[in-house]
């Protein structure tokens, strides 16, 4: 009994995690966007991808443990995602440099949580013979390269929206 209800918490779990995963894509996909024509189009544009391809080994996880994936949970965070594009960033007619910070720190945190969920497939792994201990060690290697990519390219973004040249441009700072 202890095994099925196991095994029935880690497909909410793994689902869980799916769910988030639509999200961070999209998300992904988004920043890549807000940075075509940039220095760092490139690096973001394969970040997204790296994003894409790690939810596609989760599902890939869900099928070899014999789990299904309930697409109603990431349709949910999908629309979620979409949503929490219509906010207010201080510009309503061109983007502002606070979407910048504020969507890299999503996706960090995103990232954040897709790297403890590999740590945590790795932690039962020895009793999931459908988890590939070399395979997940790979995906939470990725997930740091992600995360220091991550914690660059948002310390360049936090230096453009509060840095020094803003506020020459907006004619100092009120003290």
């Amino acid at each position: 009994m202890g095994e099925s209800r196991s095994r029935k918490l880690l497909g909410i779990y793994l689902n869980d995690h799916l769910a988030a995963a639509a999200g961070g894509v999209g998300l992904a996909r988004r920043v890549a966007q807000g940075h075509r024509g940039s220095a760092n189009a490139e690096q973001i544009e394969r970040l997204a991808d790296d994003i894409a391809a790690d939810r596609g080994a989760l599902l890939a996880i869900l099928k070899s443990l014999g789990l299904p994936a309930r697409r109603y949970k990431s349709l949910a965070v999908w629309t979620a995602e979409k949503a929490g594009r219509l906010k207010l960033n201080g510009g309503l007619l061109r983007r502002s440099p606070l979407s910048d910070v504020v969507e890299l720190e999503a996706l960090t945190l995103a990232v954040e949580g897709k790297s403890a969920g590999w740590r945590t497939l790795l932690a039962i792994a020895d009793r999931e013979p459908g988890l590939d201990p070399e395979r997940l060690r790979t995906l939470q290697a990725r997930a740091k390269a992600q995360l220091t990519l991550l914690e660059q390219l948002r310390t360049a973004a936090v230096k453009d929206a509060f840095g020094e040249e803003r506020a020459a441009e907006s004619g100092g700072l009120e003290r």
